[in-house]
């Protein structure tokens, strides 16, 4: 399978490889736009800043 038979994981349309693995620049912002505004999420427990904020200030 050649990258023009697939698809754009954001449109469907044929990918281009200049945006791989996207179809367009406007493909490749909106899945970058989803990534900041927490459309994306990695599997795991829900994580509390506060907690977070004070493992990044510790020592070990």
């Amino acid at each position: 399978m050649t990258a023009n038979s697939k698809k754009c994981p954001i449109c469907g349309k044929p990918r281009n490889a200049d945006f791989r693995p996207f179809c367009s620049a406007r493909c490749k912002d909106r899945d970058l736009a989803k990534w900041f505004g927490d459309g994306y999420a990695v599997p795991g427990p829900a994580v509390n800043p506060e907690d977070f904020a004070e493992d990044i200030g510790r020592e070990d």
